[in-house]
């Protein structure tokens, strides 16, 4: 049975999913939700406090469906990124990213608020990218390029709303990647051969 600090949780996504969160006030925010401003600082101590317990709530949901998504689509040979983007892009998921973006891009204005949450956000996200790569694939490196390319990729949907550009530069992404895996492959390769050739 959920808490009604859980209740009032899922009832702020919903509202920040419909109003956005332009001119954002506990007052104002509580008697839409029917509540009162002094029992959102009870369970929430702050406005700060608030969208930090959303943004947590969201990470979480998210993380989940993308995991099992993840899992359901093991066997099949399309790369992760894609499955990711798709993922993102598709309408049920859409609207929730897109205000985890705006509530990230308001974190980061105020870091003193929200360092910890980000630091949380960052670490849970890569670790969840890691999973979904190929343990050959998997280093830090690449795990932050492919967090960069969706972030930088996500937001210029948000921006221009241009669902097919955007997708059809994360499959150049992904060709480019695969080419560039490709060619080290060719010339591990001929190293060897060559190698081989040397001590014949």
């Amino acid at each position: 049975m959920q808490t009604r600090k859980e209740i009032l949780t899922d009832e702020l996504v919903g509202y920040l999913l419909e109003h956005g969160l332009s001119d954002l006030s506990l007052r104002p925010l509580a008697d839409a939700l029917g509540t009162s401003a002094r029992l959102l600082i009870y369970h929430f101590e702050s406005k700060e406090g608030l969208l930090t317990e959303v943004l947590d709530s969201m990470q979480t949901r998210l993380r989940m469906s993308l995991g099992g998504m993840i899992e359901r689509r093991a066997a099949q040979s399309e790369r992760p990124l894609k499955l990711f983007w798709d993922w993102a892009i598709a309408d049920e998921n859409y609207p929730y990213l897109k205000l985890l973006y705006e509530l990230q891009i308001l974190a980061v204005q105020n870091p003193a608020a929200y360092g910890q949450y980000l630091q949380r956000n960052a670490s849970s996200w890569s670790e969840l990218i890691a999973t979904a790569l190929p343990e050959t694939e998997r280093t830090p490196a690449m795990v932050t390029l492919l967090g960069a390319v969706f972030d930088g990729l996500f937001l210029e949907l948000m921006s221009t709303g241009d669902r097919k550009r955007t997708t059809q530069a994360v499959q150049q992404f992904i060709r480019l990647v695969d080419e560039a895996r490709d060619a080290r492959l060719v010339v591990r390769k001929k190293t060897a051969k060559a190698s081989n050739t040397k001590r014949g």
